[in-house]
């Protein structure tokens, strides 16, 4: 059984589907993420790195998740923006050894955050710290300082330090995303991307 399927049945919720965006830097791990999460059977045994995005469908016994991985070269950055209006939840995975770029991150977060589509939603946001195993990783303390994190306050966020390879602090991280990604709120996405005629 995958990840996502455990989350769903904690989840316990009635709508069919749950669209989750996987969104960070290239090279960050998102794709590794996602193929962790899916269900043992279905996993690949060699990750390339993603052109355009990759859409995963995973079932589970009352939900049909869709992953949007999508590729985090800046040729491919403006992609993200057309599936924030569906999303019911944002996955951000960040590099945690590549501080050269830490500050590329925290502009693509900043945008992200500040989008039309994504600013009045009270979607959460999930924060993978990953490449923890790299000795030249910064702590998730230290990433979320260097993000400031902090300062985001009409969201629910979390960040767990992860490596996404050996699939340590995903369940970390989906257990933290269960807790904050109620029926309601999926109802009122739903509700609104009604309401904006989509």
């Amino acid at each position: 059984m995958g990840l996502l399927d455990k989350l769903s049945g904690w989840l316990g919720l009635r709508k069919k589907e749950v669209s989750v965006l996987c969104l960070g830097l290239d090279n960050s791990g998102k794709t590794t993420i996602i193929n962790q999460l899916k269900p043992s059977n279905t996993q690949a045994q060699e990750i390339a790195p993603t052109i355009g995005f990759n859409i995963e469908k995973f079932k589970s016994s009352s939900l049909s998740f869709t992953v949007f991985d999508m590729s985090g070269q800046s040729r491919y950055r403006s992609l993200w923006e057309h599936y924030y209006k569906e999303s019911n939840a944002i996955i951000f995975v960040i590099d945690s050894s590549d501080k050269l770029r830490m500050v590329v991150a925290k502009e693509e977060l900043d945008t992200l955050l500040n989008h039309e589509d994504i600013r009045n939603k009270k979607i959460p946001v999930l924060f993978f710290a990953n490449k923890m195993d790299l000795r030249d990783a910064l702590s998730s303390v230290k990433v979320s300082q260097t993000l400031c994190l902090e300062n985001i306050k009409d969201k629910p966020w979390h960040i767990c330090a992860s490596n996404a390879i050996k699939g340590e602090g995903l369940q970390e991280g989906l257990d933290w995303l269960q807790g904050n990604f109620s029926a309601d709120s999926m109802l009122l996405s739903y509700r609104d991307n009604g309401e904006n005629g989509v």
